[in-house]
């Protein structure tokens, strides 16, 4: 009998597939014309999955791999708003630059052998 897997191992399972996940969604993105600006941002203050431009749109992006889209909805959920928006902005002190852009809060979910689901527009700073 196979042993269970440890938690590190667990986890580091979770790891590669959430950076699948996030390969995945880039590759969508950059078939809708987006470029990618980062690729895991982290700052003190939280961690962005992709940062992405079109044109004078900036689109900080969350991406979120399950089993299936029915997890969905739980998924949405899960999205820590404040902690990426905390992280947003830690990005634009570094990117002053970028900070004349439109900007907007998207998410990504990635199932096996479905096609991502983007959600424009996710939701919005207070």
């Amino acid at each position: 009998m196979k042993p269970s897997p440890s938690k590190s191992e667990r986890r580091q399972a979770a790891e590669r597939v959430g950076r699948q996940g996030e390969r995945i969604a880039e590759w969508q993105l950059r078939l809708k014309g987006y470029r990618i600006v980062e690729r895991r941002f982290k700052s003190p203050v939280g961690e962005i999955d992709l940062i992405v431009r079109r044109g004078n749109l900036l689109v900080f992006v969350e991406v979120k791999t399950r089993k299936s889209m029915a997890e969905k909805a739980q998924a949405l959920e899960a999205v820590a708003e404040r902690r990426i928006i905390a992280a947003a902005n830690a990005f634009l002190t570094h990117h002053e630059e970028l900070m004349a852009c439109d900007m907007r809060f998207d998410v990504i979910f990635v199932a096996p052998g479905q096609w991502p689901d983007h959600i424009r527009d996710a939701f919005r700073p207070d």
